[in-house]
């Protein structure tokens, strides 16, 4: 499975182009159950890449990057583990559930963004350091084939925030 992917980033862009897909797959759905179905899938797998992200690769640049693009991609990650629980913890039926996939998904498209960007892009900083990608990509397939079988086994956890505390009334 490593061959698939070349590096690290490599895997974590195969990982924007298939949640992306999804989204979409979810904005065609008009049955109930099929909108549950791949909304499950959408938090499945964001629940998988940022673990492996906030485990393995952002760890790894801590220090060898600008420390306000990992901040900013924690805080993020934070943002949307809120939805994810929601969205999770819902059903078609509820108000705002299609709305919060909606929102969800325009978080994950700024995300990727940020990462995916040009030269000065999160990425972009990470190809310009010392850090073995292909070892990186080799811990964090690993990482993410055992979270997969987690999920299928009987399903993650909710997702927790990392870097923001949320305070409720």
């Amino acid at each position: 499975m490593a061959d698939k992917f070349t590096d690290a980033i490599a895997l974590l862009k195969a990982d924007h182009r298939k949640v992306e897909e999804l989204f979409e797959q979810f904005e065609k759905a008009r049955a109930a159950n099929r909108k549950q179905e791949i909304a499950h899938q959408i938090c499945t797998e964001l629940k998988i890449h940022t673990m492996i992200e906030e485990e393995i690769f952002y760890p790894a640049f801590r220090g060898k990057i600008e420390d306000d693009t990992l901040d900013e991609a924690y805080v993020e990650h934070d943002g949307a583990k809120v939805l994810v629980n929601d969205i999770e913890a819902g059903s078609p039926e509820d108000d705002f559930y299609d709305a919060k996939v909606t929102v969800l998904s325009e978080e994950i498209k700024h995300h990727v963004k940020e990462e995916e960007r040009g030269s000065d892009g999160m990425f972009a900083q990470c190809r310009k350091t010392d850090v073995d990608l292909v070892a990186l990509r080799d811990q964090m397939l690993a990482r993410k084939e055992e979270l997969m079988a987690q999920a299928k086994a009987g399903g993650l956890a909710p997702a927790k925030p990392t870097a923001v505390h949320l305070v409720t009334a």
